[in-house]
């Protein structure tokens, strides 16, 4: 089907154009990571951290980021969404894992907790991370492999 054939039939005809099937899998699954993270970050600022000075406006801001990169991701199959969506969206990850280190060892804004601690949403956070990040950095090795990056577009 040629360019002119897909947007007749309603298609995009850069959907998923010239993108392994691959990468195309690890960034659907990076976006419903990232996801699972906002909900977790989400929900414990509901059930409480919203009273914790600094730290539940930063949950929210991790929430809001982490639900709209999601988005973004996950429209990638349709979209193809540029190099610099999969670095934010890494970033995001990134920094939840930094502000979950940092709670247990120096703390953050004067807030510490211990170990697996909210369980289980501490396990479940890190674990979302920790996958979105391995899916992404993936997927962006595949794509790096094969010659075509996109930034910006």
């Amino acid at each position: 089907m040629n360019d002119e054939q897909a947007v007749a039939a309603g298609h995009s005809p850069t959907a998923g154009a010239g993108r392994p099937p691959a990468v195309r899998v690890l960034t659907g699954a990076a976006g419903v990571l990232l996801a699972a993270s906002g909900v977790v970050h989400a929900q414990l600022y509901v059930d409480g951290y919203r009273y914790v000075h600094v730290v539940g406006v930063l949950f929210v801001v991790q929430a809001a980021a982490s639900f709209g990169l999601a988005a973004l991701l996950l429209a990638g199959g349709f979209l193809r969404p540029p190099a610099l969506v999969h670095l934010a969206a890494t970033g995001t990850a990134l920094g939840a894992l930094a502000g979950f280190a940092a709670s247990r060892t120096v703390g953050v804004f004067g807030f510490t907790e211990r170990g697996l601690q909210p369980a289980p949403q501490a396990l479940v956070s890190i674990l979302a991370e920790a996958a979105t990040v391995l899916a992404l950095l993936t997927a962006g090795y595949v794509t790096v492999r094969r010659g075509k990056v996109q930034v910006g577009a």
